[in-house]
């Protein structure tokens, strides 16, 4: 399996820099069975039915995007230079963090994001480093929402800068447990008047938590993608949210995840026969065609890169050439790319 079998051709105007408003004006390719339609999400409520439950990933997205200066005393005088930082994960003692220009710092120094928040760099290893904070918990968070920036992925970061709206647009109506880099981004497209036409219509939601990294855009180097080894992202399926997803396929009722991030954490807690365990852990699950899914029935998700890792999992799905199908739809009929773009719900 080749890395070329997941590449298409995707025109730089179909990415979507900002979202569409309302969130669930967005545009949706239905995809069941043999068929495709053009619908809207706000037409969710008549294409789900009473029953089918929903799995919602509430991790909270945190302004992981920091710039900074360093400050080095040098036989000619102090140095002040600009840094950029991206959190990447709490550590025993700290942050994990990429930086750039890393290959400038030193262990020991001091980097000041303004009067709120400075760190110093206690260890730099292998392309990444970790950063001892001067403030923790509340003090942190409270500090960290007045300096830092949205984490945007980095094809829409290419095309501008994150700002303030990016505070509110990149982050779900039911965020709830801080701890992401990257946000579900199917979740995006869901506002509050969706989600109460959706408990009318009898459609039920279960909350997981899978804290997404920068690692999910990490792109695929293999040519040979069954030699790709996944990135490692924390995730949580409480008992009781295990319960109510085994108790939902006992009784015959789909279970859809929304978004991939979703999916791959109750792929991961699942026993071989599909049955759902609590789990408190990090996954490194990698599904690529061949995959036979445990638990899922369907997937809402948005539109993913070329020869990437979810476009991987949506051709497990769905199969590689329904996929391709697929996508040659969304590109003519121009729905928008990526985390901001536009969304897919896939029934095989």
């Amino acid at each position: 399996m080749n890395l070329s079998d997941f590449d298409f051709h995707l025109p730089q105007h179909l990415i979507a820099t900002r979202p569409a408003r309302p969130r669930s004006s967005a545009r949706l390719l239905l995809a069941e069975g043999g068929r495709i339609a053009d619908r809207h999400v706000f037409d969710l409520p008549q294409i789900l039915r009473a029953g089918d439950l929903l799995v919602l990933n509430d991790t909270k997205v945190i302004p992981a995007r920091l710039t900074g200066v360093r400050r080095r005393q040098t036989g000619q005088g102090e140095v002040v230079a600009k840094v950029e930082v991206t959190l990447l994960e709490p550590a025993a003692d700290g942050w994990h963090a990429m930086a750039r220009p890393l290959r400038k710092l030193r262990e020991g120094e001091v980097i000041s994001f303004g009067d709120a928040l400075s760190a110093t760099v206690a260890e730099i290893a292998e392309g990444s480093l970790r950063l001892r904070f001067d403030a923790e918990g509340d003090a942190f968070d409270a500090a960290l929402a007045k300096v830092g920036a949205m984490p945007l992925p980095p094809y829409i970061a290419s095309l501008r800068a994150p700002d303030e709206q990016d505070h509110r647009d990149y982050q779900t109506v039911w965020a709830r447990r801080q701890g992401a880099v990257a946000a579900p981004t199917a979740s995006l497209h869901f506002d509050t008047p969706l989600l109460k036409a959706l408990e009318e219509r009898g459609v039920e939601f279960v909350h997981v938590t899978l804290h997404v990294g920068a690692g999910t855009f990490l792109p695929v180097k293999v040519e040979d993608v069954t030699t790709h080894r996944m990135h490692a992202e924390w995730g949580e399926v409480s008992d009781q949210a295990a319960a109510r997803i085994n108790a939902a396929k006992a009784e015959g009722r789909r279970v859809i995840p929304v978004g991939t991030t979703a999916l791959r954490l109750i792929e991961s807690a699942a026993d071989p026969e599909g049955r759902m365990q609590a789990f408190a852990s990090s996954t490194e699950i990698f599904i690529y065609p061949g995959y036979q899914f445990r638990v899922s029935d369907g997937l809402m998700t948005n539109f993913h890169l070329p020869k990437s890792t979810l476009l991987m999992l949506v051709s497990a799905l769905m199969g590689i050439d329904k996929i391709k199908q697929i996508y040659a739809h969304a590109v003519s009929e121009e729905y928008r790319f990526f985390s901001y773009g536009d969304a897919s719900l896939l029934l095989p």
